[in-house]
């Protein structure tokens, strides 16, 4: 009997050789990932959510990439997708973690940030290149990867015009309409919520965003609503419980600081069952782990008689079975480990560098599974990299390494592996569209190399740039001394106030005087003299970094025994209960971890679909649903575009990206729109209309 993979007929036959790593698709899909990577790390500080470049950036490419005489631009196409997507899944790493730095006292630096990223992506292709042939091919049916699929069918509608291309610019139009509306416009809020006065603590949220409406569609509606009774459980039992038995406390309950009867559900859900799903993800990871080893064992054995003596499909000449050489693989594998253990600006230690190249393997593997499962934009990057910090941290205490003082060598660790394991994700999805057109693996790969070595630049300096523009430095007044064991171990930076050089340092209370405020202070090494207290502008105001600031909460609490353990073992016994019920917990576990409001429009997108495939007599949730597929994956590349023309517009003088284009025109769309609530879920309701009119089969000329 032939498996699914063995009966897959990809677009462009193995015996073809159409145009495919040509010099204009590196250079349009470099500079498409410089754009949206940039794009992706204002919105990742922002409001500490991306979604996936890919859709929209295989949408551009099939615009912008044309061939005469008939010849096929199709595998070109994914060139430039596979290129440009790099830099989206380098910046949601780096900004989930590298601004932890900040938090847990050193200074941002343009040079290491960019080393990490770069170190990281890097790490994530050749970690996952050795997987290829389990997770994409043999897999094939089993894991779905929605946005790679979309991908494919983007770039096949692009290659055979008609009807198909029609009905993806159709959705595109739309879901940049809708997204216009709401991102650019103001005309609704970003998030539609209520509460109930009886039911102290629950709430009700389904942020207005058509582009996860769009994905909840092709996850299907058995996945979608796997997704959103874990964020159910969160919002409807877990809250009103914490709210129910901890308002009548008179103090504080840790991890928060305030009472929890002035806490609104959302700062319950920060505070409290944040930890519980991170707890449930890691648990639900392990699970997903252990199914997956005899694939990894296979991989693995199949690595090993690569490198002895090649295998037989690399052997058998197709072209569409040619990966990177094993010996290639393990030779820049460990040339990345050894350079960030040898390089001083990393300050990382033997263990250090040993636990990124055993953890990013393994959480590569994860990463690729869940995102085959639930796709990039659902996929919990931090949960994840909550589960390597954990895991780092506990090894740090086994062998005695208590303290502050290794909280930067633990985060180097997490930050190299979050972006390996989230250019591992990217790059599985990549693999996946490849696959599904006929694209030569080696050559895919060799794009995702120069995809991050071009867009970690744009990234490390983003970040960078746009935390100097926030910063503030206030000069000390009173000026004070610092003792020379703090300016010892501190690290330098240049003032922008004045251009010098000075020592950064974090005081508590215990090292300052009574009229100075705790914080960061730029220090005069030779005196010894505070000059500046500095406040960065990562952390403030507008730029937030949420996940940062919970990563830098997890380093803390480990090293320093303050990490609220009863929180994660609640996640951990959730993910256990679930499995005990027959039901895999990651997809249920990522639900716990994100908020209602995130996984309500996927659970719609979802319903959308279940009623179509009745409407239409189709199998449910089936792969080959091509024409809500089409439709479906023009909303999500539509809205994405739009949303990241809004995280540029951010920059612009009077323009809120949570209000819209300018605050009186702002003004005018809320009194326009006053019912604003209701407009978004009419709009909504819209939008799964069009959804729904969009996946009707195509009619017979």
């Amino acid at each position: 009997m032939s498996t699914a993979s063995e009966s897959f007929k990809p677009l462009v036959h193995p015996s073809e050789n159409p145009p495919e790593l040509t010099l204009r698709a590196l250079v349009l899909g470099s500079i498409l990932g410089i754009v949206f990577g940039a794009a992706s790390t204002y919105l990742a500080l922002r409001v500490g959510l991306t979604t996936s470049a890919s859709v929209p950036i295989a949408v551009l490419a099939a615009w912008a990439i044309r061939r005469k005489h008939g010849q096929r631009a199709v595998l070109e196409h994914n060139i430039v997708q596979t290129t440009g997507s790099a830099g989206e899944s380098v910046a949601a790493a780096v900004v989930f973690t590298v601004p932890a730095l900040i938090f847990l006292g050193y200074p941002l630096q343009i040079g290491l940030t960019t080393l990490i990223a770069l170190t990281g992506g890097v790490l994530g292709v050749l970690m996952m290149v050795p997987l290829r042939r389990y997770l994409i091919v043999k897999e094939h049916g089993q894991l779905r990867y929605p946005e790679g699929k979309a991908c494919a069918e983007i770039i096949q509608a692009g290659e055979r015009g008609g009807t198909s291309a029609r009905k993806v610019f159709i959705g595109l139009g739309w879901g940049a309409l809708f997204k216009a509306f709401q991102a650019v416009l103001g005309g609704v809020p970003v998030t539609l919520t209520r509460g109930f006065a009886r039911f102290k603590g629950a709430e009700v949220a389904c942020d207005f965003a058509p582009e996860l409406l769009g994905v909840g569609y092709i996850l299907g509606y058995r996945i979608s609503t796997m997704m959103v009774a874990g964020s159910l459980l969160s919002s409807f039992i877990l809250v009103p419980m914490i709210v129910l038995f901890g308002s009548g406390l008179d103090h504080p309950l840790a991890p928060a600081t305030e009472l929890i009867r002035n806490l609104s559900p959302i700062d319950v859900w920060k505070n409290y069952v944040r930890h519980i799903g991170a707890g449930a993800v890691a648990a639900g990871g392990v699970f997903a782990l252990v199914r997956a080893l005899p694939s990894i064992l296979s991989a693995i054995r199949a690595s090993a008689g690569s490198l002895l003596g090649g295998s037989a499909s690399q052997a058998s000449g197709l072209r569409t079975e040619r990966d990177t050489p094993t010996p290639a693989l393990l030779l820049g594998t460990l040339a990345i480990v050894g350079f960030v253990w040898l390089v001083p600006l990393f300050h990382m230690n033997l263990l250090g560098a040993l636990l990124i190249l055993v953890l990013g393997f393994v959480f590569s593997v994860v990463s690729s599974r869940i995102t085959g499962e639930v796709g990039s934009t659902s996929c919990p990057l931090s949960g994840m990299t909550i589960g390597v910090l954990m895991a780092t941290c506990g090894i740090f205490l086994a062998v005695g390494w208590e303290g502050s003082a290794y909280s930067r060598l633990a985060l180097m660790v997490g930050a190299i592996v979050c972006i390996a394991i989230s250019n591992a994700g990217t790059c599985s999805q990549d693999l996946k569209t490849g696959f599904l057109l006929g694209a030569t693996p080696v050559k895919q790969q060799g794009a995702l190399l120069v995809g991050v070595l071009t867009s970690v630049l744009a990234v490390g300096w983003t970040a960078f740039l746009m935390n100097e523009a926030y910063a503030r430095e206030t000069p000390v007044a009173a000026a004070f001394s610092v003792p020379p064991a703090r300016l010892a171990e501190a690290s330098g930076t240049k003032s922008k106030s004045d251009g010098l050089e000075y020592a950064y340092v974090r005081l508590d209370r215990a090292a300052l005087p009574a009229e100075q405020p705790e914080g960061t202070y730029l220090v005069e090494r030779a005196s010894g003299t505070a000059r500046y207290l500095r406040e960065e502008g990562i952390g403030a105001g507008r730029l937030q970094a949420p996940q940062a600031k919970l990563m830098s909460v997890v380093i803390d609490g480990l090293l320093t025994h303050q990490l609220p353990w009863p929180l994660i073992l609640l996640g951990i016994a959730i993910a256990i209960f679930v499995e005990l019920l027959g039901i895999r917990s990651l997809t249920f576990a990522v639900g716990v971890y994100l908020p209602l409001s995130s996984t309500m429009p996927v659970f719609l997108g979802g319903v959308v679909r279940w009623i179509a495939d009745r409407r239409y007599r189709r199998v449910p949730d089936a792969d080959d649903e091509p024409e809500g597929t089409l439709f479906c994956s023009g909303i999500i590349a539509g809205a994405s575009i739009l949303g990241i023309l809004a995280a540029g517009l951010a920059f612009m003088d009077g323009f809120d990206a949570d209000a819209g284009l300018h605050p009186k025109f702002a003004l005018l769309m809320k009194q326009a729109f006053a019912g604003s609530s209701l407009t978004g879920l009419g709009l909504l309701a819209l939008l799964g209309f069009l959804m729904f009119r969009g996946a009707a089969p195509a009619k017979k000329a």
